[in-house]
């Protein structure tokens, strides 16, 4: 019933193995070249996919990875799971321990760093010629909602891993950009879960739907965390949990699947229940129990899920045929100064100096894994064709390598990354010289 011939199994395991062995040398070699992994994961499918082993080799390309009938499905079944795996370890990133003064900074870095950016990014889609990039629904509306997303989405794997790379994950400066992504991402999120309801509905909609759309999203993200919050403290180390009791990390991965079925089955996108699963884990459960999930899922996600996701997203781009380069140029500049110069400003207002609301700006100005993220939703919804996504995809791409080059300049420059952060600089200086002594 459920069973593959021999053959397509060899042929599928082949297919996977080669493609997953290449986005993890390409995002090595990205890595030891400064960049995001994420850039060198993409990267692998670009290089194995239509955009030069098809165009060159199509009869090869083809062989490969559409060989037989269900090859395709196996590949978008693991492309989804790499999906929910990457938004529950975003959800599992969160930080959460905050002063008031960080509390109020976040806030209002959320606001500045959301509420113009999507109005610019929503106003700029009536001044752009979008037409051509309409998907399959055809609906403008639904393609202005994800402009103005991918305009202020901000990523929290990417700038996570930077943070880590530099050795700043427990400054001050880190802490309040990964919550201002988090939490304003969460607002996109809901957007986006309107965006897709309009296509799914055919554009059909009025204040009442577009009301109720909002108020389900709403409702779900406040209704899990409230209720899973309260079982998760009750419920999971009692003894009668013989699932927890047999293994810990299956236990929150049967609740991630439930909650993303879930979400899925009241018409919100199945990746908010992955996310809130990950930051329930995060938000209930004690300290030591978190970090061992979040080691956990790290080490089966970024080893076989997250990368295949990754390089399936570019085994669907076609750069050399679905990309227009200068009008890619002119969103990226267009996307890159409306966000780093709403965080800028807002940071000024806030009376922080240049260089810390220049810092901020850069480092907010990433949209890494939730950019892709976007892409890859929009695209399955319809609401972007081929071409727009792939504008999309290296917008995430080119804005992930800004923040970690700037980052490591200031560090090695010894400037303060921002006021509290004052003694990171001997941190970096010690972390490097360990790192030296241990080669």
């Amino acid at each position: 019933m459920f069973s593959l011939q021999g053959s397509e199994i060899s042929h599928f395991l082949f297919a996977m193995g080669f493609l997953l062995a290449t986005a993890h040398l390409l995002g090595f070699l990205a890595e030891r070249l400064l960049i995001p992994r994420v850039i060198g994961e993409v990267a692998a499918g670009l290089l194995l996919g239509p955009t030069l082993l098809g165009h060159f080799f199509p009869t090869l390309f083809h062989w490969v990875f559409l060989g037989f009938p269900a090859e395709e499905k196996l590949f978008a079944l693991l492309y989804q799971f790499g999906l929910l795996m990457l938004m529950f370890s975003s959800g599992l990133k969160f930080q959460t321990s905050f002063t008031k003064e960080d509390m109020k900074v976040t806030s209002l870095l959320v606001a500045g760093a959301t509420i113009p950016a999507f109005i610019i990014g929503w106003l700029s889609a009536d001044t752009l010629n979008i037409t051509p990039y309409l998907g399959a629904v055809n609906n403008v509306l639904a393609l202005k909602i994800v402009i103005a997303i991918s305009i202020a989405v901000t990523s929290i794997p990417v700038i996570s891993k930077i943070f880590n790379d530099l050795g700043i994950m427990q400054t001050r400066f880190a802490k309040i950009v990964i919550s201002c992504a988090g939490i304003h991402d969460i607002l996109l999120w809901i957007a986006l879960g309107f965006a897709t309801s309009l296509a799914a509905n055919h554009g059909s909609y009025t204040i009442g739907t577009a009301f109720t759309s909002i108020a389900i999203s709403v409702g779900f993200i406040v209704g899990v965390l409230l209720l899973g919050y309260w079982l998760f403290n009750r419920v999971t180390f009692l003894k009668m949990n013989l699932l927890f009791r047999s293994s810990n990390l299956g236990y929150f991965l049967f609740i991630m699947f439930m909650l993303a079925a879930l979400a899925g089955s009241i018409g919100v996108e199945t990746i908010f229940g992955a996310l809130l699963a990950g930051l329930i884990v995060k938000i209930a459960m004690p300290k030591a129990v978190s970090d061992r999930i979040e080691q956990g899922v790290a080490n089966i996600s970024f080893s076989w899920f997250i990368p295949i996701y990754f390089a399936t997203v570019g085994l669907q781009l076609n750069l050399v045929n679905h990309f227009n380069f200068l009008f890619f140029l002119g969103y990226l500049l267009l996307a890159t100064l409306t966000q780093t110069l709403a965080v800028y400003l807002s940071s000024r207002l806030m009376k922080f100096d240049r260089l810390t609301s220049f810092n901020l700006g850069i480092a907010i100005n990433n949209r890494g894994g939730p950019g892709i993220v976007l892409s890859s939703v929009a695209y399955a919804a319809g609401i972007i064709n081929q071409d727009f996504f792939a504008i999309l995809v290296m917008l995430a791409l080119v804005t992930s390598w800004f923040p970690g080059t700037w980052l490591s300049f200031v560090l090695q420059k010894g400037w303060k990354l921002m006021p509290g952060d004052e003694k990171i600089n001997e941190v970096h200086e010690e972390n490097k010289k360990n790192i030296k002594s241990l080669h």
